[in-house]
């Protein structure tokens, strides 16, 4: 009995480790420092997700949800247009699903001087 258990769990595990993807990289890089804002930037998973939102938080000002524009489906990889605010700190949040429909959120962070 112990070991059916330890081998459902252990399979239950593994399903949840594979399901979820991780960023791969993002352009600009986590705490970058830039002497310019980016026209766009850009999100890559290790495996496929589906954005549902990217938000940009520039400074003390509210959050501002960036377009998506077409990019509904499952991808590894997603450019999004930033609406550039000049120097400052910028953190761009993101949720999106995994391919098997778990949520998936996180954020990244870079400065214009």
């Amino acid at each position: 009995m112990t070991k059916t258990l330890t081998i459902l769990l252990l399979m239950i595990l593994g399903t949840a480790t594979y399901a979820h993807s991780k960023i791969s990289s993002t352009v600009p890089e986590n705490e970058a420092v830039l002497v310019a804002a980016p026209v766009n930037v850009k999100i890559r998973f290790a495996k496929k997700v589906r954005l549902i939102k990217v938000e940009m938080n520039f400074s003390d000002q509210p959050s501002v949800r960036l377009d998506l524009g077409d990019q509904k489906s499952f991808a590894t990889e997603f450019e999004v247009p930033l609406d550039q605010k000049g120097p400052g700190d910028y953190v761009i949040s993101w949720r999106g699903l995994s391919i098997d429909g778990h949520a998936m959120n996180g954020e990244f962070m870079f400065v214009v001087e």
